[in-house]
């Protein structure tokens, strides 16, 4: 004899069926709203920080690396020198000779 499973009530059934969508169209807005950002962040322009226009390196000296800073930016060279300009006038500030 096997035995008959309880019967579920209608106001019990009911708040499944409510709870079911509820969360069902908690998680359908959640993936609308991360898919949002995700489009919002990758077509969005980055702000870029302004570069200079042309750097002039002294006679024999080839640019090997670039970076910047608050009010000056800097080369690395070739024959082992940083080079480091003013942002606002581009005259070089700073000469560092790089030892081994």
């Amino acid at each position: 004899m096997s035995e008959s499973p309880q019967p579920v009530s209608p106001a019990t059934l009911k708040f499944l069926a409510r709870l079911v969508t509820v969360l069902t169209a908690t998680m359908i807005l959640g993936l609308l709203v991360i898919v949002g950002l995700l489009v919002t962040r990758f077509w969005s322009e980055p702000d870029l920080p302004a570069l200079p226009g042309a750097i002039t390196l002294p006679e024999g000296a080839h640019a090997t690396a670039f970076t910047q800073g608050e009010g000056w930016y800097a080369v690395v060279t070739d024959d082992r020198r940083i080079l480091i300009y003013d942002r606002a006038s581009g005259a070089l500030r700073q000469e560092v000779t790089i030892r081994e």
